[in-house]
């Protein structure tokens, strides 16, 4: 059986090493009055418990400094001896390692959420520029779409306005023709004009010549007419001087001066009549001559007439050419309209997916950003 004195010994031994077993690291055996082993004994529980409670003290100590991300703290490995120590110079180097780690790691994150934010911004600027682009493909395709109907209405209107053009270029082609002809038929007779005009010119100008030579004649008969009338008077006095024997010749003599006056009457009249048939004759060849100038004049400009005739008809066929290649041009934009507003309609069509697929990637940025924020905000709290 124990002696009092160990039965002491134990139960305060007990005591205190059931509040350490609960965590009762303040509690120590005090007024220690036995000696001997007992005493021994008791002094080294306290022993014990002091050096694990501050080995407890230092690495709480150091796991709080860890707790917040400071590493600096390392525990005391002063009075530590045996796996204390050991434990201790563990638990340090672990620190220094976890702290190299959590450095790297967090200069790993801090990457990691610097290129991500880049990539997640230029994931969301492409989706808001596509987006953008997508708009503005939309309203474009509709521009053209719309621009597209006002062409092909345009192209179909120019179609039928070539075509009118082309049934009226046809129309001028005939006319055109038909002047060319009567210019001609024009042309010819007036150049037969211009010849019967100098002819007439020659047979006026061959009857001057002989109203010349009539009037001649004329001058003649009424110098003869004169001298007739001089004699018949000569006669008359010589009769008067005969007498009774003159009568016969007075009555002769009065006769002939009667048929003289009568001639030179005539002649004189046949004279007038041959001067107004000179002046006529003047007149005629001055007014052929004007009407031969002016002949002359529509000839050259029947000429012009019909050079220019010839160089519209020319013209013409070169217009309805034209015209031919132009109502190809506009079937062949007609066909190219139909063609482009397929397109159009296709383009529409995708800028439309375009568009849907950049709201949709807009979206998904957003909720990779929101991960990504989230996910950072959780590393950021272990580091």
């Amino acid at each position: 059986m124990f002696s009092n004195k160990y039965k002491s010994a134990v139960n305060k031994a007990l005591d205190v090493c059931n509040s350490v077993s609960e965590g009762d690291f303040e509690a120590r055996i005090v007024g220690i009055s036995e000696t001997g082993e007992a005493g021994e004994l008791l002094h080294a529980i306290n022993r014990m418990i002091d050096r694990t409670d501050a080995y407890v003290r230092e690495t709480r100590a150091s796991l709080e400094y860890v707790a917040d991300n400071k590493y600096f703290r390392k525990i005391s490995e002063r009075g530590m001896l045996g796996a204390f120590g050991e434990a201790s110079g563990v638990i340090n180097n672990a620190m220094e390692t976890m702290e190299g780690r959590v450095a790297a790691f967090s200069d790993v994150v801090q990457k990691f959420e610097g290129d991500m934010g880049n990539a997640i911004g230029t994931v969301t600027g492409a989706a808001d520029e596509l987006k953008a682009s997508a708009q503005n493909m939309g309203e474009s395709t509709s521009s053209v779409s719309q621009q597209s109907v006002a062409v092909a209405a345009a192209a179909e209107e120019a179609s039928a306005n070539v075509s009118s053009v082309a049934a009226a270029t046809e129309e001028m082609t005939t006319s055109v023709g038909e002047i060319s002809e009567q210019v001609n038929l024009s042309s010819q007779i007036t150049s037969a004009a211009v010849e019967e005009v100098r002819q007439a010119n020659t047979d006026v100008g061959s009857l001057s010549e002989a109203s010349k030579k009539i009037g001649e004649v004329v001058a003649l008969i009424a110098d003869i007419a004169d001298q007739t009338n001089l004699l018949a008077l000569n006669t008359s006095i010589e009769a008067a001087r005969a007498g009774e024997a003159g009568k016969g010749f007075a009555v002769v003599a009065s006769e002939v001066k009667s048929l003289a006056n009568q001639t030179a009457t005539a002649t004189e009249e046949i004279g007038k009549q041959i001067s107004e048939i000179q002046e006529a004759s003047t007149r005629a060849v001055e007014a052929i001559a004007k009407i031969g100038e002016t002949m002359g004049r529509v000839d050259e400009v029947s000429t012009t007439i019909a050079a220019a005739v010839e160089e519209q008809s020319a013209a013409t066929q070169e217009i309805a050419g034209s015209i031919d290649m132009a109502s190809s041009g506009t079937a062949e934009v007609s066909s190219n309209i139909q063609t482009i507003s397929k397109s159009v309609a296709d383009t529409n069509t995708v800028a439309g997916e375009v568009l849907e697929s950049s709201e949709k990637l807009a979206a998904n940025g957003d909720v990779m950003r929101s991960a990504v924020d989230g996910f950072l905000e959780e590393v950021k709290k272990v580091i």
